[in-house]
């Protein structure tokens, strides 16, 4: 059985650009490394197995093809480690907006 079939909702991959397409002005750290992107969208092909290269429709109408690499894909992002540094500062600009 297929991971995903016509209209179910996936994730596809693309390389938009290969390290030595990127420009040169950028760091090296990010110059050495693909520009890739993630894209969402339902599946236009009959089925597709992970790994293959599949065709999508997006949320706003745009067909896009890519490398299918989840299926009824989840949000898992977040805003990272709290900085202890800017733990305190709302607090702190109350305090000085209150003494103005």
């Amino acid at each position: 059985m297929p991971d995903a079939q016509k209209g179910d909702l996936v994730q596809i991959h693309q390389i938009i650009l290969e390290p030595d397409q990127r420009p040169a002005n950028l760091p090296s750290s990010t110059r050495s490394v693909p520009y890739e992107c993630w894209i969402k969208g339902f599946l236009i092909d009959d089925r597709a197995d992970l790994g293959n290269i599949v065709r999508i429709e997006t949320l706003i109408g745009r067909e896009i093809s890519g490398t299918l690499c989840q299926v009824n894909p989840t949000y898992d992002h977040n805003f990272g480690t709290p900085q202890k540094e800017l733990l305190s500062i709302g607090n702190e600009a109350g305090r000085q907006l209150e003494k103005a």
